[in-house]
């Protein structure tokens, strides 16, 4: 969320990140908004003055035994009180207005994000590894054709329960995707210092909003109603919802929410973001880091005819994500620090993979710089991202109203706000799939993975 204060301050360098986006410039109609918005404040203002300044009168008019200045004054406030609710009616819906034009915009690049339109001006950072030697086979199998040989991942079966997008997977490869979900989370807990979190999967669409899926990305999430939530909010519900922090309230009225939905979380970076919402974190304390291993959901509403098969991109996958909280002048650093512990998962697991900068055109909703890492595919012959870290400075604490303080200072600010995944467990099984198959149809188990895999060395076909 942008700071209207910040806009109008510098509206040609707020325009000027709208263009590396490839947007058109906004701040001309935004001020005019909250021009809208000043005003009809400073009516009900003016309003509430002229009120209580009039009903003063009335007693000094009674105490001087002047009745017809005391009616006169009676007449006057009660006719002011018949016009305020039009008047706070305009205000609420002029900084509705500003809101949801302010919500819908995406965070602007920093300065050392590269330019450009899409992923073909992403710039390379580094690189690790080499492509795998496979043994002398002439064309490495994909992951699919390995599992399915294997006899261990079925995707028919999984069309029949849940549809398309959907995977069963079996013995050993069950096994496997939650030895890498361990692993990761045991290498992010004792050696890089991430506290780890069991969060809910269901939320409220207030941490939706807080961490920028809503309102944009309202139809790349799965919802759920219960059927007592379902029901249409009573008028003391509603008085009760209108009482609700500024951001709730926003977050509600844009995505037109009459009833009590729950979102399944897209990835863990909605719970655990929002573990600081609506708070006043003490300085001392940041950063914050946190990692959890979850079930994640996804529509892929704009993917249709993209990676249809196997498990590239799947509605449900589980995911180890990587969240920290800091001060302004900590996020820059610790967004290095992120991408680093991110790439040492794959490093351990012996994966080539390389780094890349997101120009701004390719950047996600809510991020003002990201890195890609992205694994080598031998099936696929290509790399494919298999986490995305990025720092969003301030633009998510606003939704959430996410502040800290120092401990002499005199006012609090926003918190910078960082995400990452450590990695997609659903991917680094690919990539170890198809990096460690061998010629006669098994895979041999990377050696970080064996503790976790009770001894096993090789995945072999069921039988």
């Amino acid at each position: 969320m942008h700071d209207i204060r910040a806009i109008r301050e510098k509206p040609d360098a707020f325009d000027e990140g709208l263009r590396r986006r490839g947007l058109a410039p906004r701040a001309e109609s935004l001020i005019a908004l909250d021009e809208k918005r000043r005003a009809a404040i400073l009516s009900l203002q003016t309003a509430q003055e002229r009120r209580n300044a009039i009903s003063k009168q009335i007693g000094v008019a009674m105490g001087r035994k002047d009745t017809v200045a005391a009616e006169d004054y009676r007449a006057e406030v009660a006719g002011l009180k018949a016009t305020m609710p039009e008047l706070e009616a305009a205000e609420r819906e002029a900084g509705v207005a500003l809101d949801a034009e302010l919500a819908a915009i995406p965070n602007l690049p920093l300065a050392d994000t590269p330019d450009g339109k899409d992923e073909n001006d992403n710039v390379e950072i580094r690189r690790h590894g080499a492509p795998p030697d496979l043994g002398g086979m002439n064309k490495p199998r994909e992951h699919f054709e390995i599992g399915e040989a294997l006899g261990l991942m079925d995707f028919d079966v999984a069309a029949k329960l849940s549809g398309a997008r959907f995977v069963v997977l079996k013995g050993a490869l069950a096994r496997l995707e939650r030895a890498l979900e361990q692993f990761m989370l045991d290498l992010h807990t004792t050696e890089h210092g991430y506290v780890e979190v069991s969060p809910p999967v269901l939320v409220r669409d207030a941490a939706m909003f807080g961490t920028a899926q809503l309102p944009k990305f309202e139809e790349d999430q799965f919802w759920a109603v219960s059927g007592e939530l379902l029901r249409p909010l009573s008028d003391e519900e509603i008085a009760l919802q209108d009482q609700l922090d500024a951001q709730t309230a926003v977050a509600t009225r844009l995505s037109g929410v009459k009833s009590g939905r729950f979102g399944l979380i897209p990835t863990a970076e909605v719970p655990l973001t929002n573990l600081v919402r609506e708070s006043i974190v003490d300085e001392k304390s940041l950063p914050l880091r946190f990692t959890a291993g979850t079930l994640s959901f996804r529509a892929e509403a704009g993917a249709a005819g993209r990676d249809t098969r196997g498990m590239i991109r799947q509605h449900q996958f589980r995911k180890v994500e990587l969240v920290s909280i800091t001060t302004p002048e900590q996020s820059r650093a610790e967004h290095e620090r992120m991408t680093r512990c991110a790439e040492e998962v794959l490093k351990r697991l012996g994966l080539h993979f390389r780094t890349v900068a997101l120009c701004a055109g390719d950047m996600g909703f809510a991020a003002q710089k990201t890195y890609d890492i992205e694994v080598w595919l031998p099936g696929q012959g290509r790399f494919r991202e298999i986490s995305s870290c990025s720092v969003c400075g301030d633009f998510q604490a606003r939704r959430m109203n996410a502040r800290s303080k120092g401990t002499d200072a005199k006012a609090t600010r926003f918190v910078h706000t960082l995400n990452g995944s450590g990695v997609a467990v659903g991917r680094a099984l690919i990539a170890v799939l198809e990096t460690y198959q061998q010629p006669d149809g098994s895979v041999a188990v990377p050696d970080v993975l064996r503790p976790y895999m009770g001894g096993l060395t090789r995945i072999e076909a069921a039988r």
